[in-house]
């Protein structure tokens, strides 16, 4: 079944398709389906899909170097050919020229071998996700055709390629009841080293989400202490440090992945870093520059700022780091 929401990036648009919403499991009447003058009632027509919040799992295809359109397996040998030498004009110029520390953090994380472990753990991580979702309708004694998804959404419900974003876990109302309530999909990737943290401001943590966008920003000189005593983000950061601890996913000695799937996104795409980024062990008062993210040496210490809400920290306080040289 095709997707109810889908997106059109030459044309920027994000459109839907819908049927008349059900009333006591059959299709209702218009009047039933027409709540109000600016209110319908429908049933999303086709299949929708949910990003997990919070994580990034490596990459199972992307769109190749100069290709416009289509997805190339991480398994195709040109992906092996590109992370040899991401950087080289055989592959276009970046949209933002790379200063050279940038350059040389990224160049030390790629190889011929990083292809091949992109496609291996993303291949982990998506049977881990299925493993997971299965052991839960085990454990709820349901189907798939009974069992129940919930999911809490950030400020921010869906992004721009038509897909849900939030933590998402299986329905359960009663926290110890048919067992104890697990964490979310979310946390559970990043305990077993699936996926690495990937805090994208305003969608931290929907479960602590402030009445208005502007009381979401966090203080100048306040994010260590915000990233402390928020239970959501203490607990996905210490998921994934004890992974790494433990060297499980993706910290196996044997076949680590050194290149994150963002950068691996933003080479391929033949772009730099776009959003700024706020160190969540500091107490500065400094946005970093998106060029400069590799100073955050680890990832669940970065709290991801995209640059149209760059103004709304301006305003509260915070400095804009400058742009390093080329």
């Amino acid at each position: 079944m095709p997707n109810a929401i889908r997106t059109d990036s030459e044309n920027h648009r994000t459109t839907g398709f819908a049927q008349p919403g059900l009333f006591s499991g059959k299709r209702g009447t218009v009047e039933q389906q027409v709540h109000d003058g600016d209110t319908l009632s429908i049933q999303l027509d086709g299949n929708v899909g949910v990003r997990l919040l919070g994580i990034d799992t490596p990459e199972v295809s992307f769109t190749f170097p100069q290709q416009k359109s289509g997805f190339v397996a991480l398994e195709d040998p040109r992906w092996t050919e590109f992370l040899s030498d991401p950087f080289s004009d055989r592959w276009g110029p970046m949209s933002t020229p790379v200063h050279q520390p940038l350059k040389i953090w990224l160049q030390t994380r790629c190889s011929a071998t990083q292809a091949r472990a992109h496609a291996q753990h993303a291949a982990a991580a998506r049977a881990e996700l299925q493993n997971l979702v299965k052991k839960d309708m085990e454990v709820m004694q349901q189907s798939p055709e009974t069992f129940r998804y919930y999911m809490n959404f950030g400020f921010e419900v869906m992004d721009g390629y038509g897909r849900l974003l939030c933590m998402i876990n299986r329905n359960q109302p009663a926290a110890a009841h048919p067992a104890p309530r697990p964490p979310t999909y979310n946390i559970r990737m990043l305990e077993r080293g699936r996926a690495f943290p990937y805090f994208i401001w305003p969608n931290v943590n929907p479960w602590q989400r402030p009445e208005s966008i502007e009381k979401a920003i966090v203080p100048p000189g306040q994010a260590k202490m915000m990233a402390e005593n928020d239970r959501e983000l203490k607990m996905a950061r210490a998921a994934f440090r004890e992974a790494r601890a433990r060297h499980l996913g993706v910290f196996d000695a044997m076949n680590p992945l050194l290149l994150e799937p963002f950068e691996l996104r933003n080479l391929a795409r033949r772009e730099a870093a776009s959003r700024w980024l706020i160190d969540l062990t500091s107490d500065s008062d400094e946005l970093i520059h998106p060029l400069n993210y590799s100073s955050v040496a680890n990832s669940e210490d970065r709290l991801w700022i995209p640059s149209i809400y760059v103004p709304l920290f301006q305003s509260v306080g915070w400095k804009r780091q400058s742009a390093p040289a080329s």
